[in-house]
């Protein structure tokens, strides 16, 4: 498999997928850890992937949907943006019903 339907496959393998540096439990990047934290604040599941681990993904995941720097965070497959985003929808009080909607979107595939 190719590393753009690689990844392909994991923005695809859940409703809510976060491409950081690190994991939720252990970030490498301030970025991330900030990005982890706002979406674990909404109690709504996600999957993430830790780029470090794969490099052709780190390599790669720019490209994918032209957005140059990490965290990038995908609902649906779709990217929403980077952490200053995420942080901007929590502050609005969307970012729990974005994320509640994306869930029942892939759940009721």
């Amino acid at each position: 498999m190719e590393i753009m339907e690689r990844i392909q496959a994991q923005v695809d393998s859940a409703p809510i997928v976060l491409y950081m540096k690190g994991t939720p439990q252990f970030p490498q990047c301030g970025f991330s850890a900030t990005a982890a934290q706002t979406l674990a604040s909404t109690g709504v599941e996600f999957a993430y992937v830790n780029i470090f681990e794969d490099q052709e993904v780190m390599q790669n995941l720019p490209a994918f949907q032209d957005w140059p720097t990490f965290p990038q965070i995908y609902f649906n497959s779709e990217l929403v943006g980077g952490g200053d985003i995420i942080v901007e929808m929590s502050q609005m009080g969307t970012l729990k019903v974005a994320m509640e909607e994306a869930s029942s979107k892939f759940n009721n595939k």
